[in-house]
């Protein structure tokens, strides 16, 4: 029966990248023996068919790369997959000195602005909100949009 536990486990793994929690889990479901998943996963390590650093990698880049988020983003995406913290934190530690997070969150606020400049404590609440729920860190997004926010109309008296 582990056989089969193996199989169903390395049919997951070529669809797509997975890391040993979410194998665990879909085997599982599957209603595979836990004596089975252990040892099928056991040997998916052994054959480095299942490396959680390798999955931990290929989160991180895509989610900066193609997706465009900010670091907490990155960071719930590894924990969401069931990666260890100390390897989502290597990961993540990899990908932030690869990528310019600074020029990532300027893109990111450039494609809602189209151009454009702030122009209201409404627009700016709504982009600080979108920016951070991106996933870059609070402080950083708030500097970002003052220098972007338009000059105020100088008050009559």
């Amino acid at each position: 029966m582990a056989d089969s536990a193996y199989g169903a486990a390395l049919k997951m793994l070529a669809r797509r990248e997975l890391s040993e929690a979410q194998v665990r889990q879909r085997l599982a479901r599957k209603q595979f023996p836990d004596q089975d998943i252990d040892e099928a996963l056991a040997r998916l390590k052994t054959e480095r068919a299942l490396d959680d650093d390798r999955v931990a990698a290929a989160i991180a880049r895509s989610e900066t790369g193609l997706r465009k988020r900010g670091p907490l983003r990155v960071r719930q995406r590894l924990a969401a997959a069931g990666i260890a913290p100390g390897t989502a934190e290597r990961a993540l530690d990899e990908i932030v000195s690869q990528v310019d997070m600074d020029a990532l969150l300027v893109a990111a606020l450039e494609k809602r602005l189209n151009g454009g400049t702030i122009t209201d404590e409404r627009e700016m609440a709504r982009l600080f909100r979108q920016l951070t729920g991106q996933g870059f860190e609070s402080d950083r997004v708030m500097r970002l949009l003052r220098k972007h926010r338009a000059p105020r109309p100088p008050e009559s008296t």
